[in-house]
């Protein structure tokens, strides 16, 4: 089994639609991840059958039971966050400010405070319309943790992926370089960048390099939209060469990425034969024996 993560150091480079794509080419032969939490959007082009959902719990937050609190007000007085606050004549807990640390719960004298667990947000394991088994998850408005929602999709990905003897897991990852992309490259085999011809291009794709050096991961690299500034294409080839980064392929500017997208399609679903086999020749290599 060979676990690949397709990440970007922005958003708006194409990383979702080649990952999607890669895995409509694959098909049964790859269980597909949409890590990218907090904005998840691969389910709107797979259309999938959904075979399980589960709610996801993370963090914990204080509520405070009226009936026992003796309006001591020590726990407002001693909340580093200014998470509890007296109103309506009784203390009352700021949910969004609340940082769950237990304090007001560890010095209530009464025992009215009580920590329970936040609702983060919602995963499922489903079928995609490629025939993919199809993991992706949605994180709760204003809620944190999503490098552990990432872990869990991940983990649930392996677990089909060993169970059903798939070769591949293809996961799309995260922007930045945050927790989020962190929990993504965890235990991956290889690392596939997407960058865009631009000085932030670039940029990005230095901060992510770092991380994947300090991870000590394989990687390799697509230039998209490569055409619109030659001179940058060239320095990401440059600078991927210095740290022996394999650039497997630049694609131009097409408006089949925004085409296939508005028509709720892969980009080997579109009418273009060239992005076509630039993205068959990414999957060629991601999927090499020798990898």
């Amino acid at each position: 089994m060979k676990e690949i993560v397709i990440i970007s150091g922005k958003g708006g480079t194409g990383k979702t639609s080649i990952t999607a794509a890669l895995g409509a080419l694959a098909g049964k032969s790859a269980v597909v991840a949409d890590c990218d939490v907090d904005a998840a959007n691969l389910h709107l082009l797979y259309e999938p059958r959904v075979r399980h959902a589960e709610d996801f719990y993370s963090g914990k937050t204080a509520i405070i039971d009226n009936d026992l609190c003796t309006d001591c007000g020590l726990c407002a007085e001693k909340c580093a966050f200014d998470a509890i606050r007296y109103e309506y004549g009784q203390y009352m807990v700021d949910e969004v400010s609340c940082e769950g640390c237990a304090v007001c719960f560890h010095l209530c004298p009464v025992n009215a405070i009580r920590m329970e667990e936040n609702l983060a947000g919602k995963w499922y394991r489903a079928q995609s319309r490629f025939d993919n088994e199809f993991v992706y998850a949605h994180l709760g408005i204003g809620q944190e943790n999503s490098g552990k929602l990432v872990a869990k999709v991940k983990q649930e990905a392996k677990k089909i992926a060993e169970n059903e003897n798939i070769p591949f897991i293809f996961v799309d990852g995260p922007p930045g370089v945050g927790c989020p992309v962190i929990s993504s490259l965890s235990n991956v085999d290889h690392v596939l960048l997407v960058t865009e011809a631009s000085q932030s291009g670039l940029h990005d794709l230095q901060r992510l390099v770092e991380l994947i050096e300090y991870f000590k991961l394989k990687a390799s690299c697509v230039i998209n939209k490569s055409d619109l500034n030659e001179q940058m294409a060239s320095e990401i080839d440059d600078y991927c060469q210095k740290h022996n980064i394999n650039v497997i392929n630049h694609i131009p500017y097409h408006p089949e990425f925004v085409e296939t997208l508005n028509a709720k399609k892969t980009l080997i679903e579109g009418k273009d034969k060239a992005i076509k086999q630039k993205i068959f020749q990414i999957y060629q290599f991601l999927t090499r024996e020798e990898e």
